[in-house]
């Protein structure tokens, strides 16, 4: 895709944590673009990385981490020259975000109608409070709120409709992007389907960019158009959605696929668990960070780390079977686009 149509480009970005163990490496080194009006999934196992990334996307990451490497263009912008009065009118306006658990989230002393008209104040200064409280109902009732329940407080809510209400937060400002962290995880399978179809119903509606951070592949099968799978903090394949999941390369991935439990098993057949742990952090791997656990590890890949390379148009990754397409690589900081 052309530039016109990349909403956010990340690249080389690095976050490290410091602990009494060590210097952890939660995000290493990372590229890739989001493209305008998108949902892009972002998956992995617990610990991955997943949530730092979404966190660093909006500079919100708080001390004893630091993002100490890397760029991100938002809109042709590098963020990362922003001061903080520039920060906080980012966040919100251009890119919002809605976390795991809503609860924790909303203040528990204050209607919905509070929260929404006290974020539309905060960012947009003189705004009368009839009109923000207007613009909040509006909003409300598109995502499925009856008016009334605009005067009831969080936990007076079912966890669907605050979720909802956390997604409203993202909308009201008319951001580009939303970082939706973990969003179903509380969720049960019903609402979670209900919440999945609204997202969608938003990215057509109000024509906003969507990053789906979860662990969940059924739910990344369903919403998104393109998944980035990361591993130890490394991002190791990128593409389309019906391209990988019909075809993964890095075997990472194919493994995550292949755990997904199958109801057509036989009496016989035993459920796939992925062989060995994630690696510690503090001290990974040289080399690929999942060659202890990979099926077709070679030499060099407990030597030395692959780059990620474009494979086929629009589809990377991050593994030395694919080696003969490094020599088009320039540096593992590009990403095709």
């Amino acid at each position: 895709m052309s530039d016109n149509e990349v909403l956010m480009k990340i690249r080389d970005l690095s976050v490290e944590y410091k602990t009494r163990l060590g210097q952890v490496s939660a995000v290493d080194h990372v590229s890739f673009d989001i493209f305008k009006g998108e949902i892009l999934g972002l998956v992995g196992e617990s610990g991955c990385g997943k949530s730092t990334m979404g966190k660093a996307l909006m500079r919100m990451i708080q001390p004893p981490g630091k993002i100490n490497n890397g760029q991100i263009f938002f809109d042709g912008e590098d963020i990362m020259t922003y001061d903080q009065h520039q920060m906080r009118s980012f966040r919100g306006n251009k890119v919002s975000m809605i976390f795991q658990d809503p609860m924790t989230s909303l203040n528990p002393v204050q209607r919905v109608d509070e929260h929404i008209v006290e974020a539309i104040q905060v960012h947009e200064p003189g705004t009368k409070a009839d009109d923000a409280l207007g613009r909040a109902e509006t909003l409300i009732q598109k995502l499925g709120i009856q008016k009334r329940r605009m005067n009831s407080y969080p936990h007076q809510l079912s966890g669907g409709m605050r979720q909802r209400v956390m997604v409203g937060l993202g909308l009201v400002l008319n951001a580009n992007l939303i970082v939706a962290d973990e969003a179903t995880t509380s969720l049960d399978v019903i609402v979670e389907a209900k919440l999945a179809d609204q997202l969608r119903d938003i990215r057509e509606e109000f024509g906003v960019s969507l990053l789906v951070i979860t662990h969940n592949i059924a739910l990344v099968a369903e919403l998104s158009d393109r998944v980035a799978v990361m591993y130890a903090g490394h991002l190791v394949e990128i593409g389309d959605v019906e391209a990988i999941f019909d075809d993964p390369l890095h075997p990472y991935t194919k493994g995550l696929l292949d755990s997904i439990p199958n109801i057509k098993l036989n009496e016989k057949e035993e459920l796939y668990k992925m062989p060995g742990e994630p690696p510690n952090l503090t001290h990974p791997p040289s080399g690929c960070r999942f060659h202890p656990r990979c099926p077709f590890a070679m030499p060099i890949c407990a030597e030395q780390e692959p780059v990620l390379v474009e494979v086929n148009p629009g589809r990377l990754v991050k593994c030395w079977l694919f080696n003969e397409h490094a020599e088009n690589a320039e540096t593992n900081t590009e990403v095709s686009s």
